[in-house]
């Protein structure tokens, strides 16, 4: 298995309270949690720009992808196999949204990115996110050209 975290045994609501820690002392505010049938599916919070404008930002979390991803390692389960491979997934899913944004704040805090590079394709307008809007009209709001290579 080449997935990051997947033996995580860390419980989820700790995970998350780490995100939500990390998110805070960088400015978030009004951080919440978006759920679908009894599980958490997303961690959202708002932030104010340099500019002084407010944007929410949602990071959604996807545990049925990773499930199937973990399940298919499993070539016969055991009976209560899969249900634990299920809270497995939750843990391993918001254990790498934790690595992703710690090092994502690392960057900005190493002034290698800033706040709209890294969190961008997640701001939220209260529907979808500019990623999903963007991919919804097939990315035609991208700019076009190819990158040019520097001679000499």
């Amino acid at each position: 298995m080449n997935l990051k975290n997947y033996t995580s045994s860390v419980p989820t609501d700790r995970t998350i309270s780490r995100i939500e820690q990390v998110l805070a002392k960088t400015g978030a505010s009004g951080i919440n949690k978006d759920f679908q049938e009894g599980k958490m599916t997303a961690l959202c919070f708002r932030i104010v720009l340099p500019t002084g404008r407010q944007i929410s930002i949602r990071l959604p979390v996807d545990c049925e992808a990773v499930y199937d991803i973990l399940k298919k390692e499993i070539k016969r389960p055991r009976p209560g196999t899969l249900n634990n491979l299920k809270d497995q997934a939750e843990r391993t899913a918001w254990k790498l949204m934790q690595d992703w944004v710690e090092v994502q704040m690392s960057l900005i805090q190493m002034q290698q990115a800033d706040f709209m590079q890294v969190f961008l394709p997640y701001v939220w307008d209260g529907k979808q996110t500019f990623y999903h809007a963007l991919k919804e009209k097939n990315f035609l709001a991208l700019p076009g050209e190819k990158c040019q290579q520097k001679t000499g």
